[in-house]
């Protein structure tokens, strides 16, 4: 029998068995995004027309192009964390690419060198949501092939790679003028993987498995040079590297695990950051014993307006549960906005935002499939 559950450590902790439950996904988990985000989209109108402003989300982090909606570097939000946080970010560095492609690999792996960087490494776009076009290169060959389908003149990203077990979304926010900030949401992230039983192909294991099944158009595409070999009796194969709910990763409610020194730590590194008061850190940590005290954890990437309190795609989250967690969340950036545009900053025009998120869009498209 197949297993889809999560890390074995935290699963143990908690008694959890992903494998067992008699609904692996919650009914609107994979619903169409327009139609779920239909409401969101509402709400949005009317909290712009209330503020006279329907960009105004794009102050809540004014230091931060868009505010972190669409369209912004990754690169330029790490460069501006600081001490006393530096430290916890994984290392990295980027470059753009080459009008011609036959030398990239070459121009990534000087970039390396030259950073203390080494394989495997974490290659992703500059520019882009939802864990699109992330990949882990073992080795050169791996780093040329990647190259060969990454967008000509276009920024990517090479980062270490974290070999901490675990992944986790932790949600911040802060108004402008308060002292600190508060963790609004936890998301606890596992790779799903399939054990081999000798006889089935990767395909079938897939396809026959209780909830990898359900979504199976997530993973083959990714796993296609793999599916017609056959693991052997117990070889696990994880089916996503991403620790993205769009990808195919498991999303676990974990607000009941934040802690005052869990908030403390994330408070002082939002900190670090010049006027960041909403978004989301996304780390990979060793045990949810450490990071509930705010240690064991290495900073992967930071997300400003435009990500969400992920902990709602929890398979046992009610709907109701999850708009009322996203409306929220956008009335706080909505407040935030409002209170910096107060404080003298000005905010993208909705013309030019549309125009970053169309962007964001065509690069997306373009990008390689992810791990």
């Amino acid at each position: 029998m197949t297993n889809i559950s999560s890390a074995g450590l935290y699963q143990r902790s908690r008694r959890r068995d992903f494998s067992v439950t008699k609904a692996p996904l919650s009914y609107f988990e994979y619903w169409p995004g327009w139609i779920f985000y239909l409401p969101v989209v509402l709400q949005w109108i009317a909290l712009g027309l209330k503020h006279r402003d329907l960009a105004l989300p794009t102050l809540a982090n004014p230091f931060i192009e868009t505010g972190g909606m669409c369209g912004e570097s990754k690169v330029g939000i790490l460069d501006q964390i600081g001490a006393p946080a530096c430290h916890l970010v994984a290392r990295y560095t980027s470059f753009v690419t080459a009008a011609i492609c036959d030398r990239d690999h070459v121009t990534a792996e000087a970039a390396m060198c030259a950073a203390g960087l080494s394989y495997p490494i974490v290659v992703k776009p500059d520019i882009s949501c939802n864990g699109t076009g992330v990949r882990v290169a073992k080795g050169q060959e791996a780093l040329r092939r990647y190259f060969l389908e990454y967008p000509r003149s276009t920024r990517v990203i090479l980062q270490e790679l974290i070999h901490d077990p675990l992944e986790a979304g932790v949600f911040y926010v802060r108004q402008p003028g308060e002292a600190s900030g508060i963790i609004t949401s936890l998301t606890l992230k596992f790779a799903p993987y399939v054990d081999g039983d000798g006889v089935s192909t990767l395909r079938e294991l897939i396809i026959n498995d209780q909830r990898a099944g359900q979504i199976a158009k997530l993973y083959l595409p990714r796993l296609e040079e793999r599916l017609d070999t056959i693991p052997s009796l117990g070889e696990r194969i994880p089916l996503v590297f991403v620790g993205n709910h769009c990808k195919g990763s498991i999303f676990q409610n974990g607000n009941s695990e934040i802690t005052p020194a869990m908030t403390r730590c994330f408070d002082e590194m939002a900190k670090s950051l010049p006027e960041f008061y909403f978004g989301r850190f996304d780390v990979r940590y060793s045990s949810l014993a450490d990071l509930k005290r705010g240690t064991g954890f290495r900073l992967i990437e930071v997300n400003g307006v435009g990500s969400e309190a992920t902990h709602i795609w929890d398979k046992d989250t009610r709907l109701s549960d999850a708009y009322a967690t996203l409306f929220k969340h956008y009335r706080m950036a909505f407040k935030i906005g409002a209170a910096n545009r107060k404080r003298g900053y000005r905010g993208m025009k909705l013309l030019m935002l549309n125009s970053q998120w169309r962007r964001q869009k065509r690069l997306m498209a373009s990008y390689p499939l992810s791990d």
